[in-house]
């Protein structure tokens, strides 16, 4: 049984899993996860990645009071950071053991560097209303971006990437989703976007039996569609997805559930296998690093052995989520026979696919896909951005993870290549 006592204590351990995290003694941390955080982020992963991120925030200035509450089996704690550069929320959940059983960083309210609009956003342009996406157990707060000017509208539903996005896809410094949907919307375009399952019950998405990617995000793709559809003032024949890494590698999937829809957007989606993008990122962090630790060494080789895993995974087979990078063997398996490009074939509705040439995440190889696939099509438009990295943000050189923490915005010839493509102007 889980005692009150054992919860109380779970802010003590929180500030000493984040003075071990801010101290870089990621072998003592590892040691505090559960099976499956050490199957989704192992020592090498941290090294790589963690560290990179965090030094480049400046040094600690102070860490505030932290805040806890009870979600379903797991106690919830937020323990906000304050660095030189921006505030982090580091928010860890413990197990009726005491254990890590999962690890996100939000931005902080306190951030030193605070979004802020985009030059193409005009708030003149658009209203703002709270919604809800979806019903009963799994409804989902969300935003929509009305356009000012009399409808109907076009409208776009904006479709989020891998982990526990909120509706602003916030990664670091950065909310590509809020940048999009305020530039569309500037343009006569109406916007919908949403909190993403994992994010609101990830607790409650961690114990379904059979999890796959239709619950995590297609089911409430398709229903954030409908909602839009109902909307006064929108067109509810031009209604579009857009959706972003795993959103648009998802897409195709997500146009066969809504035959209804005019059309997909595909923004670095990626077109290989799930397993062969995670050694393939990793590989690239690591090189990024120069010489690894042996410890470091090790755990890549471990995250390789599971990548291994994965490809080789069978129906029938009897392998814990532990050694599928902490996401059970249905999700996969759902996966298995997924081919986005020959998914998007079958389609007759038009596309639009964007890929960003500095994206160490999704990269070319996955455009090249798209393109053999989709490039004879005259109803499909394909367009890469030499400058653009994995947010469709502007830098130079080679994209690191770092480049997150910078306040960036979504390159305006995104919007502008959007709404062209959308409004036929």
């Amino acid at each position: 049984m889980l005692t009150t006592a054992l919860f109380g204590q779970q802010p003590d351990r929180a500030r000493a899993v984040v003075d071990l995290l801010l101290q870089e003694k990621y072998a003592q941390l590892f040691e505090r996860f559960t099976p499956q955080m050490k199957a989704a982020l192992p020592v090498a992963t941290m090294e790589t990645n963690l560290k990179t991120q965090f030094q480049a925030l400046g040094p600690v200035q102070r860490i505030l009071d932290s805040q806890s509450r009870k979600n379903g089996a797991f106690e919830v704690v937020v323990v906000p950071v304050v660095f030189e550069k921006a505030t982090v929320n580091i928010q860890l959940s413990f197990n009726e053991a005491g254990e890590v059983a999962g690890m996100f960083f939000r931005p902080g309210t306190a951030a030193a560097t605070p979004w802020q609009a985009p030059a193409y956003s005009q708030a003149d342009k658009f209203r703002s209303e709270e919604v809800t996406v979806g019903k009963g157990e799994w409804a989902l707060p969300g935003t929509l971006l009305m356009p000012a000017a009399a409808g109907p509208s076009p409208g776009v539903v904006l479709v989020h990437g891998s982990g526990p996005n909120d509706r602003d896809e916030t990664v670091g410094a950065n909310k590509p989703f809020r940048d999009l949907a305020e530039g569309l919307a500037s343009r006569g375009i109406a916007v919908l976007r949403y909190e993403k399952r994992t994010k609101v019950y990830g607790a409650k998405m961690a114990g379904l039996n059979g999890l796959t990617v239709r619950e995590e995000t297609i089911d409430d793709a398709v229903a954030a569609a409908e909602l839009l559809r109902s909307q006064a003032g929108v067109d509810q024949r031009r209604i579009f997805v857009l959706g972003h890494s795993l959103g648009g590698y998802l897409a195709p999937r997500i146009g066969h559930q809504d035959s209804k829809l005019a059309g997909l957007i595909v923004l670095a989606g990626s077109t290989r296998p799930l397993d062969v993008l995670i050694a393939e990122q990793t590989n690239y962090i690591a090189s990024l690093q120069g010489n690894l630790s042996a410890d470091a060494r090790k755990q890549l080789e471990q995250l390789q052995a599971a990548a291994a895993r994965l490809k080789n995974l069978k129906p029938g087979d009897n392998i814990p989520a532990s050694e599928l990078f902490g996401v059970p063997a249905s999700y996969w398996l759902d996966l298995k026979s997924y081919d986005p490009c020959a998914e998007a074939s079958s389609l007759k509705m038009p596309m639009l696919i964007l890929q960003g040439e500095r994206d160490y995440q999704v990269t070319l190889a996955d455009f090249a896909r798209w393109k053999q696939a989709l490039g004879a099509r005259k109803d499909v438009v394909l367009k890469t951005y030499p400058n653009l990295n994995h947010l469709f943000e502007a830098g130079q050189g080679k994209s690191r993870p770092e480049e997150y923490t910078k306040p960036l915005h979504v390159a305006p010839e995104v919007i502008d290549d959007i709404v062209k493509w959308i409004t036929g102007s």
